[in-house]
C-alpha cells in the first residue's frame, strides 16, 4: 500500500469541549470552559498559567484521574467519555505514567517495591515485577538503593524512584505535575534531562505542568491555562 493511502493513526489525546467547575459557597466556579485540545504521539508539551488557574485540573483530566463535567476525551483511540472508574483505571495503568512534585511514594515500602507497584496492580507475578523494577532503578543509578525506604533517600533520589515507577509499565504518555518543584538546581536539571531523553530517544509523549518559563521553553509546545481557557503560546 502506498504511504499516502495508509490510514492515519488517531491522536494520542483528543479533548473536545471539556468543562469542569467546582462549587464555592453554592456558586460554581468554571475552571475549564469548553476546552478542546489534541496531542500527538511523541509530542512534548508544557502547561503553564497562574496559580489556581486549572493546570493540575487539566492534567488530571488528561490522565483520567478526574472525569470532566461535560465534553469528550479520547486516549489512545479509546473513547473515555463514559468510561467507568474501573475502565479508566485500566487504561491509566496500561498507557500512562505519573510523576508528581510530592513523589507520592508509599513510605512503608522500599524503593524497589514502590517501583514494582504498577506491575503488581496489573497482576504481574511478584518476582517478575520486582525484577523489572530493579532494572528501572539500575537505569537511574539507584540499584544500590532498592531496599531503602523513601525517608532514607534524598529529594532527587525520591524523584528518580518516582520516574522509575512511572516508566516500569512502559507507558506511551508521561504526565508530570511540577516534578522539579521540590528539588535544588542540580537535582532538577538531572530530572529534566531524564524526562527529555525519554521523549527524544524513546518517543514517550511528555506533558508537564510547570511555573518555570525556562523549563517550558525546553519543551517546545506551551499551553497556557487562564480564565477557563487553554491558549497556545
Amino acid at each position: 500500500m502506498p504511504a499516502s493511502s495508509q490510514p492515519l493513526k488517531p491522536a494520542l489525546i483528543h479533548l473536545k469541549d471539556i468543562c469542569q467547575s467546582y462549587g464555592m459557597a453554592g456558586q460554581p466556579v468554571a475552571v475549564l470552559d469548553r476546552v478542546s485540545l489534541t496531542l500527538e504521539q511523541g509530542e512534548r508539551c508544557a502547561i503553564v498559567g497562574p496559580s489556581g488557574s486549572g493546570k493540575s485540573t487539566l492534567l488530571n483530566i488528561l490522565g483520567l484521574l478526574h472525569q470532566p463535567a461535560s465534553g469528550t476525551i479520547a486516549l489512545g483511540g479509546h473513547d473515555m467519555s463514559r468510561a467507568t472508574a474501573d475502565e479508566r483505571a485500566g487504561i491509566r495503568n496500561q498507557l500512562i505514567g505519573f510523576v508528581f512534585q510530592s513523589y507520592n511514594l508509599l513510605p512503608r515500602l522500599s524503593a524497589l517495591d514502590n517501583v514494582a507497584l504498577p506491575l503488581l496492580y496489573r497482576g504481574c507475578p511478584r518476582g517478575q515485577a520486582r525484577q523489572r523494577a530493579r532494572a528501572q532503578l539500575e537505569r537511574f543509578g539507584l540499584g544500590h538503593r532498592g531496599s531503602h525506604r523513601p525517608a532514607e533517600l534524598s529529594g532527587g533520589q525520591r524523584q528518580r524512584v518516582a520516574i522509575a515507577r512511572a516508566l516500569v509499565g512502559e507507558p506511551v504518555l508521561i504526565l508530570a505535575d511540577e516534578p522539579t518543584g521540590n528539588l535544588d538546581g542540580t537535582a532538577a536539571q538531572e530530572v529534566m534531562n531524564i524526562l527529555l531523553e525519554l521523549n527524544q530517544v524513546e518517543g514517550v509523549t511528555l506533558v508537564m505542568v510547570t511555573h518555570d518559563n525556562h523549563l517550558a521553553r525546553k519543551l517546545g509546545r506551551c499551553l497556557c491555562v487562564q480564565d477557563g481557557k487553554v491558549i497556545e503560546q
